[in-house]
């Protein structure tokens, strides 16, 4: 199916062919019908699938634009995500002359309220916001005929559940409901049942949760060798465009810090910063003014950015949906991406569960050594200088050297000068300056899927593929290299922690458990996975 089969106006159209787009995504086929139809619609489908066009490009097919209100409504987990959508919206929008608002907290809501005074057919914006602006009657919800919640799971981990209920009680009931979310945990599920008409839930299966064009890596490490083992990586794969996910605002502050001091262009975002910092920040990213984005997951939820070429989970997620928002940064518009995971001894399990979600097995990788780091920076030092010796621009400089050039060359030979050009160039591993990334409490020690206790999460499956894999496919050429600290005392205090942590688990192990809630409970809606008609 192509999107001119989907029955979009011109106007509409026309600038789905503007932005490049000609078949649509399988969320968008399975969903875009369904809602031009006028039914609720729960969209199930990862990160980085088109969800912002899948129910954008109905709902502006709907709005009137000689009606003033507001037609349609909004609701994002983040400011960012909020933003992102409401452009992507006006850009759809624009030859149709939709006029599209974000508003946002962390910016003057006296702008966003005078932004809402000059008109606008659709609001996208964050809970607290929206509700802060419903209570100053600064919006007015009677017009709305289309809500929308994105990234609905998110919202419900951030805690804002009861303002979403509240939000949607102001809105009118005859409206159309559409939700969209990577997962459905049971209270997503039961927003669909008291809030939706009879929604169908249309699904990408599991299997396509994480997509054949992700290369997913694992690196079992010491948490005290994490940030030497992932900038030897650096190097050693040169990624184009990269991100790397931190626990916590702490640790993203301190891992930009580190990457910095290590000669990469990286800066970092999480909730403590002000929005006219982070949107810097992401718009350098996507400029290509930063090589590297240091985020939290709820700073990097919903970021559409293309070109991410490697994501880098230097603390593995204790949440298996956030591995799939996670690598869903990158393998985006049929290009090819990576992602590897820097897991501790003990959280191995937390690997399995992961893979339990996504269906897909991770490889073991082997740490790129300092000396392979060292061999890689030189080759990419060799290679750009060869570049520029075939640069015109630069050649045309020369002449302003000549008389110095001659002078040096009358006092040392060729090879000294190249050997004094290298050490300016290419960094001495021996030289880098230390960088020390304070400890986190390692996760709490959890068993793989199907594993007796005592064995140590994943370790069956390490022997099975020789503890660490080494990958085959690709040449490591572009390396960063470093000194490897040796650090026996962090070491112990890592071991001793690591058994404190079985202790504790097995501690919980004997507690009564929890009931479980069986996974085919009634939840008042149709389920249609992909390809079903």
């Amino acid at each position: 199916m192509k999107f001119t089969e989907m029955n979009l106006s011109n106007e509409i159209l026309a600038a789905v062919e503007k932005a490049g787009f000609e078949t649509p995504s399988p969320i968008q086929e399975m969903t875009i019908p369904l809602a031009l139809e006028g039914k609720d619609v729960i969209g199930q489908a990862q990160t980085g699938t088109g969800k912002t066009a899948a129910f954008g490009l109905p709902t502006l097919e709907k709005i009137n634009t000689e009606n003033p209100l507001v037609q349609a409504l909004v609701i994002a987990p983040t400011r960012e995500l909020a933003v992102q959508s409401q452009e992507e919206l006006f850009r759809f929008g624009r030859d149709k002359g939709v006029k599209v608002r974000s508003v946002y907290g962390g910016s003057s809501i006296e702008k966003q309220i005078k932004a809402l005074r000059s008109g606008a057919h659709i609001v996208v914006g964050t809970p607290g916001r929206l509700l802060d602006l419903i209570k100053r009657k600064a919006l007015k919800l009677d017009g709305v005929e289309t809500l929308i919640l994105d990234e609905a799971d998110e919202m419900l981990n951030m805690g804002f559940l009861e303002d979403i209920e509240s939000i949607i009680s102001r809105v009118p009931e005859s409206r159309q409901t559409l939700l969209f979310s990577a997962t459905m945990p049971e209270p997503i599920k039961q927003i669909g049942v008291k809030f939706m008409k009879e929604p169908e839930h249309v699904k990408v299966k599991a299997k396509e949760l994480t997509t054949e064009l992700i290369d997913q890596y694992y690196i079992r490490v010491k948490e005290n060798e994490k940030f030497d083992t992932m900038t030897r990586l650096m190097d050693v794969d040169q990624p184009e465009l990269s991100i790397v996910f931190g626990r916590t605002k702490r640790r993203v502050d301190e891992l930009t810090r580190g990457l910095k001091l290590r000669g990469f262009r990286a800066e970092g975002i999480h909730g403590d910063l002000d929005q006219g910092k982070r949107l810097r920040v992401l718009r350098d990213f996507k400029n290509d003014n930063l090589d590297i984005l240091v985020a939290t997951d709820v700073a990097a939820r919903g970021l559409d950015i293309s070109g991410v070429t490697h994501v880098y989970n230097y603390d593995i997620p204790q949440d298996p949906e956030s591995y799939v928002h996670r690598i869903g940064r990158t393998g985006r518009a049929g290009k090819s991406g990576q992602s590897i995971t820097f897991v501790s001894p003990n959280e191995m399990g937390y690997l399995a569960i992961i893979e339990d979600l996504t269906k897909k097995r991770m490889k073991g990788l082997k740490p790129a050594t300092a000396e392979e780091a060292f061999q890689a920076k030189k080759k990419v030092a060799l290679s750009k200088i060869e570049r520029d010796f075939e640069d015109p621009a630069i050649r045309g400089n020369f002449d302003k050297f000549k008389g110095d050039a001659v002078k040096l060359a009358s006092e040392f030979t060729p090879e000294e000068l190249a050997l004094y050009i290298l050490t300016l160039t290419v960094q001495d591993p021996d030289t880098l300056p230390e960088v020390e990334i304070a400890r986190e409490k390692p996760l709490p020690f959890k068993f793989a899927p199907g594993q007796a206790k005592g064995k140590g999460g994943r370790g069956n499956r390490d022997r099975r593929d020789g503890g660490r894999g080494r990958r085959n496919d690709r040449d490591r050429d572009g390396f960063r290299g470093d000194r490897r600290r040796d650090n026996r005392r962090g070491d112990r205090d890592f071991n001793r922690r690591d058994d404190k942590f079985k202790k504790d688990n097995r501690r919980q192990d004997n507690k009564k458990p929890h009931k479980n809630t069986s996974s085919e409970k009634k939840t008042g809606f149709v389920i249609r996975n992909k390809g079903e008609r």
